[in-house]
């Protein structure tokens, strides 16, 4: 199911005119630039890959690339491809050279055809099929009857082509947590989050060459995007997961501590993994006809159908004007009839989005499998717009459905119209995850690389409590999870939902504390005097703990809590890479979010600690940090230098 590579560094590089950097010592990179053969302009966005080596790389907005690969390639043949929507598949193959090599690709346009979904009117029943330029909708009040045609422009039988995409992204506000006296406030509680779309999104972004609106910027997601080496728990422990802690000096703020809770999930063999009920539930309203949209999709969701096994099954939802079966459950031993029914989904229509995810749902409950995994997989832009597409409503649906053992993954894909906010609401309240796929190295990366995390939960409802020794914090801040707080009584409440923690992923939450006695800015306003309340007595002063964490969770089916503790002590005499880098990919979020809390750091002192933490990074996703941090740094329009102002 798996494969591993055998070479240790991949990444993607995305430079601005600048000359590339060197490579790393161990690395020999493959340069290079992309162009249009017609027109020989540069194309952005491309993918450059190496066959049979899990490395890859994104062409910048002038076409170039510098792909990285182990040294150990020196004197080999490798084959490089370049694949981007819209052209034709391009690929050489060189011997690499000590020094490395330098291509260039011009790429021979292919014209997209564009097809319309069109409701044209009722079916009988002996019309309907599962696969073909058909589909029936499961609502026994009306069999909707949809086809496709094709389009040349204007519109299909009376239907508009619809305007183009505007720009109707929508994020949740975040205010940013701020310090908490510990004698007000000597408890945090919060619910642990494995949501990665932020950071995808961010990239997004800042690889157009702008800066990120704030409220996209959720800094525990930008975190949590990268695995961490904490010890898995074996497969004869009591607990799914382990939880480790370090201890040492804020980079941005020397005088305050870091703390770093890092919880790692049980790694499984997907080939020995409960078998998988799935039904794929795919927006194709017209604000889906574009290369970053639905043609993305399928090429993704190609890279899961290849990793399903005979015992798993296959459903397709598609739902525009109308919600529609395209594929019953098959068989993971069929895939050319699962993919058949994936490459002729075509997008046209408005968004029936409510009437799509009950049937997705109907479709998962006909075909559950006790003590497999249930789960639809929803990949939209997130708009929801025609029908029964109160978020409320949608909310109630999903809460109930997981409450019998169907969870929710969902997946956003494009730009102009994504509706994140929404998004990830319905994931939080399915028992799933949520992530944003702005290319195909980042679809591998959730649906194969990661797919034990993004399908299989091993705990849910996963909430954290950190009680502050007194004695020894003054004050402190939880960096991140401001959508994720909960009340001090949630945490032992077990019907209080919470996150879910999938097979072989790494949580990560990050505390800054303010030692009793520091010198420090931080200005917490205390409280007066209770009059009806006593000061509790205890040894607080002679504990030389600097606090103590709590967890709670269930198993996936299960519905009473377990308790895991840990007390943590003072500063650590060494700290893992780890604690570096995710203090650099911390600090980095503040600085996009125009943050008053990191001090005078700057993108430098971020690359500078996150280049020194790369560790074992064998899918390249720590060096896709520091050349992203690189672009950013290239793009004049970003000022991220303490106290900018957007």
């Amino acid at each position: 199911m798996f494969t591993r590579s055998l070479f240790s560094l991949a990444t993607i590089a995305l430079l601005a005119t600048a000359p590339p950097p060197a490579t790393p010592g161990d690395a020999v990179g493959v340069r290079g630039v992309v162009t249009d053969a017609d027109t020989g302009r540069p194309i952005a966005g491309a993918q450059i890959t190496a066959a049979g080596i899990q490395a890859g790389a994104l062409s910048a907005d002038d076409g170039r690339f510098v792909l990285l690969l182990d040294n150990g390639l020196v004197g080999s043949e490798v084959t490089i491809e370049v694949t981007s929507l819209g052209y034709a598949r391009s690929a050489q193959t060189v011997r690499i050279g000590e020094l490395g090599v330098d291509l260039t690709f011009a790429l021979r346009p292919v014209p997209l055809a564009l097809e319309e979904v069109v409701v044209t009117g009722q079916a009988a029943p002996s019309e309907r099929r599962a696969i073909g330029n058909a589909v029936a909708t499961a609502d026994a009040s009306m069999m909707s009857f949809v086809r496709t045609a094709k389009v040349g422009g204007g519109s299909v039988a009376g239907m508009p082509a619809g305007p183009a995409p505007t720009d109707r992204e929508a994020y949740a506000h975040i205010s940013e947590n701020v310090f908490a006296s510990v004698d007000a406030e000597p408890l945090s509680t919060f619910s642990i989050d494995v949501d990665r779309a932020s950071y995808a999104n961010v990239r997004r972004f800042l690889n157009n060459g702008s800066r990120p609106p704030i409220d996209a910027v959720r800094i525990e997601e930008l975190i949590n995007y990268f695995p961490y080496d904490d010890p898995a728990p074996y497969a004869d422990d009591e607990h799914p997961f382990t939880v480790s802690t370090e201890v040492a000096a804020a980079p941005w703020q020397p005088n305050h501590h870091l703390v770093r809770i890092g919880l790692k999930g049980r790694e499984i063999d997907m080939d020995d993994a409960p078998a998988n009920n799935l039904v794929f539930l795919f927006d194709v309203s017209g604000s889906m006809n574009s290369p970053d949209k639905l043609p993305l999709l399928k090429a993704a969701f190609e890279m899961l159908i290849d990793e399903l096994r005979p015992q798993d099954r296959v459903a397709i939802v598609v739902y525009a004007g109308a919600a529609g079966l395209v594929l019953p459950s098959t068989p993971g031993s069929e895939r050319e009839t699962i993919l058949e029914a994936l490459h002729q989904l075509q997008a046209g229509g408005s968004t029936a989005g409510g009437a799509g995810i009950r049937l997705a749902y109907s479709v998962a409950a006909e075909n559950f499998i006790e003590g497999g995994n249930n789960r639809v997989i929803l990949a939209t832009d997130g708009d929801f717009n025609v029908g029964a597409s109160s978020d409320s409503e949608m909310v109630r649906l999903i809460e109930e459905k997981r409450e019998d053992g169907t969870f929710l993954t969902v997946l956003g894909f494009g730009t102009g119209n994504l509706q994140d906010a929404k998004m990830e609401q319905i994931a939080d309240h399915g028992n799933g995850n949520f992530a944003y796929i702005d290319s195909r190295l980042e679809a591998r990366k959730v649906l194969v690389n990661e797919m034990g995390g993004t399908l299989v939960t091993i705990a849910k409802d996963v909430k954290i409590q950190v009680e502050f020794n007194p004695s020894r914090v003054a004050a402190y801040r939880l960096i991140g999870y401001e959508n994720r707080l909960l009340a001090a009584q949630d945490f032992n409440d077990d019907t209080k939902d919470a996150g879910e923690l999938g097979a072989g992923h790494s949580v990560t939450a990050l505390y800054e504390v303010v030692p009793v006695g520091a010198e420090t800015e931080v200005v917490v306003p205390g409280v007066d005097p209770l009059r009806y309340q006593r000061p509790s007595a205890g040894g607080a002063a002679d504990n030389e703990e600097l606090l103590f964490v709590k967890l709670r969770y269930k198993e996936p089916t299960g519905t009473e809590s377990r308790l895991l503790e840990r007390a943590v002590g003072d500063i650590d005499a060494e700290t893992s890479d780890d604690f570096r880098f995710s203090a650099a990919v911390a600090a980095w979020g503040m600085l996009l979010r125009s943050s008053e809390h990191c001090g005078d750091f700057t993108l430098a002192d971020v690359s500078s600690l996150a280049r020194g933490a790369l560790g074992d990074d064998p899918n390249g996703y720590r060096a896709d940090f520091l050349a992203l941090l690189d672009r950013a740094r290239s793009v004049e329009v970003l000022d991220l230098e303490p106290g900018a102002t957007r």
